[in-house]
């Protein structure tokens, strides 16, 4: 068997594929809410509990997720989440009600769960420090890819075949995904195909490998833990609130919805996956012009941040174009900083502990989302047009993640677990 150069890079392609299509499947909900909402009926109060539904079983099995991925392994898990997520997805065709909804959406972020952590093991399998950054960057641009791809997918699939093929659709592709990645995806040690070049460089600077697996209670005991927990915590509910709420806020305040909100949401998530490519890119760069890990993951993190409070005009402007201008804005900062705090995850702790780690940490980060989910639906339930509120707390919660950041690891040294 042939060898291939650079295989790194085409397992962060596989990656990327796997997560853009966990995003489309994600945002088909919430782009046909409006129109199912009036279909089948809900309350505002109750889409928020039909999103919590998803971000429960999300919450919860991140945590387990990680365990399990650094038990059985990059490979297995990451086929185990994708038939789940794409079985799920496709049960939405047969729901009839908000109950049905509400099940069906609690199994999809059961298989979810696993995306992010499983993807950020096999870059840390795959990638030496000073690569990190940009492969992260690169995998975590497939969300926007997704976003942008669904808005534009999933209202003319809906209008040709009726919103339940739309959900058939969309969770068969990621079948097609699980074939490729069975048949590539082994570890670089193991690997027929990598070359001895390439396997130098991906160990460099690792020193000796070891299996054994980390205690979670060692890992509850680290700063670093909860450096990195902040950095989901104080953001992921402002992410989570755009891909839920805004094809709502769009059609509530600006009567966009069907084929209409395409463009739209377009703008706003080609932003976003700009935003994740030059954040990934920029900390790289600055490591490779002599940066400190520190200051090279911290800096571009500091920079997102700031740029954050801008989406609050969102809801101060009548013009369509502004809100959506804005709100890509935020979403761009938004996930260049999602790409910088997966990467000080792989910078702080080993391979073997960064699926429990990083499903640690998305676990509590999803917890404060659903707690903002419910806020969100409460204050919508009162008055459907109070958009104010959420948009100033989705710009000003970064800033405040930043500077507990810092203070809990100054110089972001890899936690003392051994």
């Amino acid at each position: 068997m042939s060898q291939i150069r650079h295989l790194r890079w085409y397992v962060c392609g596989l990656l990327f594929a796997a997560t853009v299509l966990n995003y489309i499947d994600r945002q088909v909900f919430s782009i046909l809410a409006p129109d199912l909402q009036r279909e089948i009926g809900w309350s505002e109060l109750g889409y928020s509990r039909i999103v919590i539904a998803f971000q429960v079983s999300y919450a919860v099995c991140l945590v387990l997720s990680g365990r399990v991925i650094d038990r059985i392994g990059t490979k297995l898990s990451y086929a185990a989440a994708v038939i789940w997520w794409s079985v799920a997805e496709v049960a939405h065709a047969w729901v009839r009600s908000p109950l049905g909804f509400g099940i069906a959406r609690f199994f999809r972020g059961a298989g979810e769960a696993a995306n992010f952590p499983t993807a950020l093991k096999a870059v840390a399998e795959w990638f030496p420090a000073k690569e990190r950054g940009l492969a992260t960057g690169i995998f975590n641009a497939a969300p926007t890819v997704g976003a942008i791809a669904a808005p534009i997918l999933v209202p003319l699939i809906a209008v040709t075949f009726g919103w339940r093929a739309t959900f058939i659709f969309t969770g068969a592709a990621g079948l097609v995904w699980l074939v490729a990645w069975w048949a590539f995806y082994q570890r670089p040690e193991i690997h027929p195909r990598i070359t001895p070049e390439e396997l130098e460089l991906i160990q460099e600077g690792r020193g000796a490998a070891k299996s054994e697996k980390v205690p979670l209670r060692r890992l509850l005991r680290c700063r670093q833990t909860w450096a990195f927990a902040i950095g989901k915590v104080l953001a992921d509910p402002a992410w989570f609130f755009y891909l839920f709420w805004l094809p709502k806020f769009l059609d509530h305040e600006h009567g966009l919805r069907g084929t209409d909100v395409i463009p739209f949401l377009t703008v706003v998530y080609v932003f976003s996956g700009v935003g994740s490519a030059i954040g990934g890119f920029a900390s790289s760069a600055l490591i490779k012009r002599g940066w400190t890990v520190n200051w090279a993951r911290k800096v571009p993190m500091g920079v997102s941040a700031v740029m954050m409070p801008v989406v609050i005009l969102a809801v101060q402007t009548r013009d369509p174009w502004t809100a959506a201008l804005v709100v890509g804005v935020a979403t761009a900062a938004h996930q260049s900083w999602s790409s910088l705090v997966f990467t000080i995850g792989t910078d702080m702790f080993p391979s073997r502990a960064v699926g429990s780690v990083t499903g640690l940490a998305g676990g509590l980060g999803s917890v404060s989302t659903i707690l903002f989910a419910e806020l969100t639906g409460r204050i919508l339930q009162h008055d459907a047009g109070l958009y104010l509120p959420m948009f100033i707390a989705c710009g000003t919660m970064y800033l405040a993640a930043l500077a507990i950041i810092h203070v809990l690891v100054p110089r972001l040294e890899q936690a003392a677990i051994d």
